[in-house]
């Protein structure tokens, strides 16, 4: 008769680990990246963020004129 742990002992060994951790991060990577492009609300907050670098570098460039 099986106790309630022995199916634990299945991750002792390496050769079985490592593959089910592969799947187990390839499936969270898959559902992030679903979650961040899904939702038309999201998608356009992220596109907004795409030239947060640019208008940052403007503002300083404004700054450091009237300084001068």
């Amino acid at each position: 008769m099986l106790t309630m742990f022995e199916w634990l002992e299945w991750f002792k060994h390496m050769e079985n680990t490592k593959p089910f951790a592969l799947v187990l991060f390839f499936i969270t990577f898959v559902l992030i990246i679903l979650y961040i492009y899904t939702g038309k609300k999201r998608s356009q907050r992220l596109e907004s963020y795409k030239n947060i670098p640019l208008e940052d570098d403007d503002m300083n460039h404004h700054k450091d004129l009237d300084h001068e």
